[in-house]
């Protein structure tokens, strides 16, 4: 059976607090609700990331990876002034990135950007994940280079954005394969491209559950993956590489 790794998925708990963002704020998509929409895939890991409507509370991240159980991780959204011993708190419990949310509300100077972001690596090998719109990322894609270990969220979502997240990759920034009803251009095409550039980059997500998306994930894009890349490449986008960039050791989740 396909094995896959959800490299990018939301859990909305009202159990715990959740704000509106632009005076919209989403139904509720518990734990439960993902595994019943994702039983019938092989989805047997993946990353929960903390969105705009958690702002920077950790409780729910940390109570939906308890109940999601080993080979699941979170990437969570901190403040500058976080400290040392909090963020290796959320090591120990599952944590392994740090997401910049620029495109809903990010409010971080570029030289705040780096210190956090070189703080999470060097303390305990965090990555960094961007959401953005790849075409406004001038600034920051010479940071984007220099870092160790980066993702960009919605295959970079624009097509004017492409060519620069093609540079991106060729750097060694990984790209969640995510959001497909997100963006402005040929996925299959974007997928062919990327894989070309690094064989390494795509990570596979499911968004799930779409929140303000134009098109949800179905069941079907996991079907365009394959057709755009082949069985082996499809194997590398949904499986291996998301297993290898989570992995503590860059090897497996946990």
């Amino acid at each position: 059976m396909r094995k896959i790794f959800d490299a990018h998925f939301h859990i909305i708990d009202p159990n715990f607090p959740l704000w509106p963002n632009a005076g919209f704020l989403p139904e509720p998509f518990g734990v439960g609700d993902y595994l019943d929409r994702v039983a019938s895939l092989g989805v047997v890991g993946g990353a929960v990331v903390s969105g705009s409507f958690q702002r920077l509370d950790q409780g729910y991240l940390l109570a939906a990876l308890e109940r999601l159980g080993p080979g699941f991780v979170g990437v969570t959204q901190l403040p500058a002034s976080v400290s040392e011993r909090a963020i290796k708190r959320l090591d120990v419990r599952g944590i392994r990135g740090v997401r910049f949310n620029l495109r809903r509300g990010g409010s971080m100077s570029l030289r705040t950007v780096e210190s956090l972001a070189r703080r999470v690596d060097d303390l305990v090998g965090w990555h960094s994940e961007v959401y953005a719109d790849t075409g406004d990322l001038s600034d920051l894609e010479p940071l984007l280079r220099r870092l160790s270990a980066v993702s960009i969220d919605h295959l970079g979502l624009s097509k004017r954005g492409l060519p620069r997240l093609l540079r991106l990759v060729e750097h060694g920034v990984r790209v969640k394969a995510s959001g497909f009803g997100r963006v402005d251009f040929d996925v299959g095409d974007a997928l062919r491209a990327i894989h070309s550039a690094n064989p390494r980059a795509l990570m596979f997500g499911t968004d799930l559950p779409s929140t303000r998306a134009p098109r949800s994930f179905s069941d079907g894009d996991v079907s365009l993956v394959i057709d755009a890349l082949g069985d082996e490449g499809a194997r590398s986008v949904l499986w291996e590489n998301a297993l290898d960039f989570y992995s503590k050791e860059r090897g497996s989740p946990g």
